[in-house]
């Protein structure tokens, strides 16, 4: 008989087993009553429950198990009240009938359903504001006022804009699977888009962390149910080795550190040796693989005078190429500026501007600052400066691009 545990002890053995449960539990009662609403009540009923049970009851073995029987026999007893089909009383019945029996093993059903569950999330008959959301909340468990809070919108805006989501799946009829063959070569970067998005908006100078920390794990996620997808391994190594240098991007003070102030003694060695075995699996030439390889030369540098621009200058032609955008030109003219000179990366830039694709974005003006400043002009760097900060809407991008005219100003 088990003993009852400490009120704080069961409360973070429920979050810790909610992280990995929660989006289980989820996929499996949607695959098998078509409910998305009453999966997720049950789901989150399940947590309720073991919060208030636990400390009495002490922790389970199987804490996943336990929570998948309440989430279970919660969806049946709504059923069976609202006269449902048998078949699928039925299906319900047998699914997890004890908490004793073991968590399902990676390629069981209930791994094709958390893939399902994704690919569903991020179909793209979806706005991808709804996909980030949908994803957010029922692959992540986010609670729906944190996704408020982080998308900017009011609980009650975002409550109506999953309830839209979860409509127009069931409206247009979207399948609730993996697609398979073309269709999958087709919807996957989809799919690497959402996690990728939801990773920088964590990850930006204002963003919220555990959004880029979510995307972390539902890579990792992705790429356990799908080692076969060279592109999701290459999404995976590339958010790691940016996010291990979280701690590192700020001073004492907060505030933000460029890559070459960073102390690269605070990266996180573990997440950079991960990404590294994931970009090892790497076998094809897209464009996370190009960005993960851009990465992973910053992560790998002792010092920033040791990075190998001219490397990073032959990914970024080769990302022009395949996926041509004015912010990849962008980039592409900073990694010459480093390789080949000042003067040649503001060529580039001149050329990236050329189109009007960075009309009014600020790094095209920090860019031209910093690679000015590298010619010699520190007084026409300091007013660029200036004139980014300017245009840039996070306070601390402001303050950081500030400091850098004030560093060159006479």
């Amino acid at each position: 008989m088990r003993t009852g545990a400490p009120v704080g002890a069961a409360a973070e053995a429920v979050a810790a087993a909610g992280v990995e449960a929660y989006p289980r539990i989820v996929a499996t009662l949607i695959r098998v009553t078509g409910d998305w609403a009453l999966a997720e009540d049950c789901a989150q009923e399940a947590l309720t429950v073991a919060l208030e049970r636990w400390p009495a009851d002490g922790v389970p073995a199987n804490p996943g198990g336990w929570l998948m029987t309440v989430a279970r026999n919660r969806a049946l007893d709504v059923l069976r009240r609202a006269t449902v089909e048998r078949r699928k009383l039925h299906d319900l019945a047998l699914l997890t009938p004890s908490d004793a029996q073991p968590e399902p093993e990676v390629g069981e059903d209930v791994v094709d359903d958390r893939l399902r569950l994704i690919f569903t999330c991020c179909h793209p008959a979806l706005e991808m504001e709804a996909r980030v959301a949908l994803t957010l909340r029922t692959v992540c468990g986010v609670p729906t006022a944190d996704i408020a809070r982080l998308l900017l919108v009011t609980e009650s805006a975002m409550t109506r804009r999953l309830t839209r989501a979860r409509t127009r799946i069931a409206q247009a009829g979207i399948p609730y699977r993996v697609p398979n063959g073309p269709a999958l070569t087709e919807r996957l970067p989809g799919v690497l888009a959402v996690l990728y998005l939801l990773f920088t908006r964590g990850y930006v100078a204002d963003g919220e962390p555990a959004f880029a920390d979510e995307a972390v794990r539902l890579a990792r996620l992705l790429d356990r149910l799908m080692p076969e997808q060279s592109e999701v391994a290459a999404l995976l190594a590339l958010v790691l080795f940016q996010h291990s240098r979280r701690d590192a991007r700020r001073d004492a003070a907060g505030n933000l550190l460029t890559l070459e102030r960073q102390d690269r003694s605070l990266w996180d060695r573990a997440a950079i040796a991960e990404g590294l075995d994931a970009l090892f699996r790497v076998r094809h030439d897209g464009p996370y693989a190009w960005q993960a390889r851009i990465a992973a030369c910053h992560a790998t540098s002792a010092s920033a005078d040791d990075t190998d621009w001219p490397t990073i200058a032959r990914a970024y032609d080769a990302l022009a190429d395949i996926r041509p955008s004015p912010v990849i030109a962008l980039n592409r003219a900073v990694a010459h500026g480093y390789a080949f000179g000042p003067a040649v990366g503001l060529v580039l830039l001149d050329a990236a501007r050329a189109g009007g694709g960075l009309d009014g974005y600020p790094l095209a003006v920090a860019v031209e600052a910093d690679l000015v400043a590298r010619q010699g002009d520190r007084r026409r760097a300091a007013a660029l400066f200036r004139e980014a900060a300017v245009m840039v809407g996070s306070t601390a991008e402001r303050r950081a691009l500030r400091d850098r005219a004030a560093e060159l100003a006479p």
